[in-house]
């Protein structure tokens, strides 16, 4: 007797749905100073590892990176799953003053739409935005551009400020990018706090692929993201 299920192809096996996960990270020559980077770079790397394990049938996190600095912005890490992710350091670029978050806002809209590197099938996209500076390029028009486009309006964005004070213009450029008043920016004085920030990230995002609704991002608590800050 014949099986049924002879011939079907392993490829109708379909795999969890991605739930992406674009960090836009700020590579000027200011991150290299009091350890900023060194800092970025190791809560980045837990972060990728923490995501490497996770297990769902629901979803899969996968994780890229956007760095910005000096002359410009790149995809330093294509959007990949977190468990095929070979993490390979940041580092910093150009003079303390270069920061395009223009080009960087702009190459996120552009991961976003493309979609070998962002499924239609995805969740909702996290976008993490972090810097220690203001942009020295035009940004505005790219920021509405992210924010315009459907996957980028409904993205959960995060956004950590390394030193900027409150209502500083590198600090309202971040309130814009969150574009929330429900999230407030995260304030870390100190590089060393960087890795705390990212290890709340990563609970929260563990929690959400675990999730019946991996979609739901109420599991980050604007109270808990202000609680960071303090």
């Amino acid at each position: 007797m014949m099986d049924d299920h002879a011939g079907t192809p392993f490829a109708s096996v379909r795999r969890p749905r991605p739930l992406p996960v674009l960090v836009l990270a700020d590579v000027s020559g200011s991150m290299a100073e009091h350890a900023k980077m060194e800092s970025l770079n190791l809560a980045m790397g837990s972060m990728i590892r923490a995501f490497a394990e996770e297990r769902s049938p629901r979803g899969e996190i996968t994780v890229g990176v956007i760095t910005f600095g000096g002359q410009g912005a790149a995809l330093h890490q294509r959007p990949v799953p977190a468990a095929s992710l070979d993490w390979t350091n940041m580092n910093a670029v150009g003079g303390p003053s270069g920061t395009p978050m223009g080009e960087a806002f702009e190459l996120a809209r552009q991961v976003l739409e493309d979609e070998e590197l962002t499924p239609a099938r995805s969740y909702s996209s996290t976008l993490v935005l972090i810097s220690d500076g203001r942009p020295t390029t035009r940004w505005q028009p790219q920021l509405e551009g992210l924010l315009a486009c459907p996957a980028g309006k409904k993205a959960l964005r995060l956004a950590v400020a390394i030193g900027p004070e409150v209502g500083s213009t590198a600090y309202r450029v971040l309130e814009a990018f969150v574009a929330d008043p429900m999230y407030p920016v995260i304030r870390a004085e100190e590089a060393d706090r960087v890795p705390e920030i990212f290890r709340y990230i990563t609970r929260s995002m563990s929690i959400r692929v675990s999730s019946a609704r991996p979609d739901d991002v109420s599991v980050f608590d604007p109270d808990e993201l202000a609680d960071l800050s303090d």
